[in-house]
């Protein structure tokens, strides 16, 4: 993994707005309705090639693919390991929104809720066909090639994610449905890393989670299953160098009071056992911004990187470079510039026809980022350094 050695390098969580057309073909082979192969890897090459450029004009170092092959951070699973059936459950709402339901169903009416087919484990979990990750490479890799890119990763969900957001009625423990998707999850993430991409693990269940699905035990029995969830990540990890890992914890990217976040303090301890080398954390909305002084006190492990977001995800402001660069010093101060890069607070486009930012703004806001980053390394580095 490249590190800010020269500069402070830049980089966001993953997911970018998908084009219209990107979306119609995402939401057919979801439904398994007019479904064209031949058409969807036109669309979505395409789609990815387009999210590139954008990133390479808009400055950024670390890329990725936008997930422009996936509905969701989460629910793409459903087409790439067995055990899994399209269902209709209650879906499951933060907590903060829950006790204003006016305020929840006002977003539902906006969009701001998925649409696509939920998955329920109904049977063993294995791979079922490596396919569609290779073909994740494949387009990236030759989108990557004309860029001026650093480098490239792909995201992937964590055994934990899946586990605390897809519903089980199989397993007859979160600790068996775990080990299951470890195993079925191993070679995906495997394939990413031995293209020569980094490998993002997107994991809301470590902080999101405590609001969802454990929303009625306490912090402890919270906290005990946030263990098990990065085991299970680790053992899934267990052939991969730590240093082309990225590990991204969220509290939920939607507009919300955000009143039931567990603070980073409790869960920071457990985070830190996993095995990927760049910790990607929210660090610009206003919930959890303050949250760089923790880092006076918690030494950060010697073999970790920070990626802090220092751009929100959730409002259209389009923050001023000179924000960007004060909130990426606040963290190169305490744990030193060559263990910092500059990234999002999460993604731009949660799931496909829906992200709470105008496409254009994205782009801005990830050209302020640049520009911050810019700033930040002239008073590190000095002058010579861009």
């Amino acid at each position: 993994m490249r590190l800010s050695t020269e500069r402070i390098l830049t980089t966001h969580v993953g997911s970018l707005p998908r084009p219209q057309d990107v979306v119609d073909v995402l939401f057919a082979q979801d439904r398994g309705d007019g479904y064209d192969p031949a058409k969807f890897e036109e669309v979505i090459a395409r789609g990815v090639r387009d999210a590139v450029v954008h990133q390479s004009e808009s400055g950024v170092d670390v890329m990725s693919d936008g997930e422009m092959s996936k509905i969701s951070y989460a629910t793409y699973i459903r087409h790439r390991i067995t055990g899994f059936e399209p269902g209709e459950v209650p879906r499951a709402t933060p907590q903060d929104l829950d006790e204003f339901p006016e305020f929840r169903d006002r977003l539902v009416r906006m969009g701001a809720s998925p649409k696509y087919l939920r998955p329920i484990c109904m049977a063993p979990i294995k791979t079922k066909d490596l396919g569609p990750v290779q073909r994740d490479i494949a387009r990236m890799q030759a989108a990557l090639s004309k860029s001026n890119a650093v480098e490239g990763f792909l995201n992937a969900a964590s055994p934990g994610l899946i586990a605390v957001f897809q519903p089980n009625e199989y397993y007859p423990s979160h600790e068996a449905y775990l080990e299951g998707l470890a195993e079925s999850m191993r070679p995906e993430y495997e394939a990413i890393v031995s293209s020569g991409l980094l490998l993002q693990l997107d994991c809301p269940d470590l902080a999101m989670g405590r609001h969802i699905k454990f929303r009625g035990v306490d912090d402890d029995e919270f906290l005990r299953n946030a263990a098990l969830q990065v085991e299970a990540m680790n053992h899934a990890l267990a052939n991969i160098p730590a240093d082309r890992v990225r590990l991204h914890v969220c509290w939920g990217n939607y507009e919300g009071p955000h009143t039931h976040d567990i603070p980073l303090a409790k869960i920071l301890p457990i985070a830190l056992r996993a095995k990927p080398q760049a910790l990607v954390l929210e660090a610009a909305n206003p919930r959890h911004e303050h949250d760089w002084e923790l880092w006076e006190t918690q030494k950060l492990p010697q073999d970790k990187i920070l990626v802090p977001g220092v751009i929100s995800s959730t409002m259209n402001y389009v923050e001023h470079p000179e924000v960007v660069s004060q909130r990426i010093l606040r963290y190169t101060n305490i744990v030193g510039r060559d263990r910092v890069i500059a990234g999002s607070d999460c993604g731009f486009g949660t799931f496909a026809g829906f992200g709470p930012i105008y496409p254009p703004f994205c782009w801005m806001k990830l050209r302020s980022l640049a520009q911050g980053a810019e700033i930040a390394s002239r008073k590190l580095w000095g002058r010579a350094a861009y």
